[in-house]
């Protein structure tokens, strides 16, 4: 290898070592221009955020006995809602019972007053219709007489009719 690539190369290497220390010094100074840049933005959204935040945190600290109060009235409606609506189940379930006595209240007394319809009934039939069944007996037997009495006078004269009615035709 002949001499002079060794000093070529050094001197290549010491100018790249230079210009990268150049970029890097421009990066430095890049770097600190973004970073003041950026401490300036931060400081004036801090100006900006901070009224923001103190009416917000003043807000929340009137508001949080409101806030409080309200939680409060609720579980309080809660409270009575839940005891109304289990008055009204109590209540609801006595009314029903008592229906439900009545109804077989009511029940009894129906089965009781049919059962004496019925009892009535029967003594009627025994008491009233069998003398009307005896007389109405009476009664067609004596028909059944006459019929009968009738019944060979009209035989006699069903005779002769029967005979002029044949003649005729």
């Amino acid at each position: 290898m002949p001499n002079w690539v060794m000093p070529l190369f050094v001197i290549v290497a010491s100018i790249s070592l230079f210009v990268q220390m150049l970029i890097f010094g421009a990066m430095f100074l890049e770097f600190r221009r973004i970073n003041r840049r950026l401490e300036q933005i931060v400081d004036d959204l801090q100006r900006r955020i901070n009224p923001v935040i103190s009416r917000l945190q003043m807000l929340v600290e009137e508001a949080q006995p409101r806030i409080s109060s309200m939680i409060s009235d609720a579980a309080e409606i809660t409270h009575v809602a839940r005891s109304q609506v289990q008055r009204m189940d109590r209540m609801l379930t006595e009314a029903v019972e008592r229906l439900r006595l009545q109804l077989v209240h009511a029940d009894q007394i129906l089965t009781g007053a049919l059962e004496t319809v019925e009892e009535t009934g029967a003594r009627i039939r025994s008491t009233v219709w069998r003398p009307v069944q005896s007389f109405s007996a009476l009664v067609r037997g004596i028909q059944t007489g006459l019929d009968f009495y009738r019944g060979r006078r009209r035989r006699a004269e069903g005779v002769n009719e029967q005979q002029d009615e044949e003649l005729f035709i």
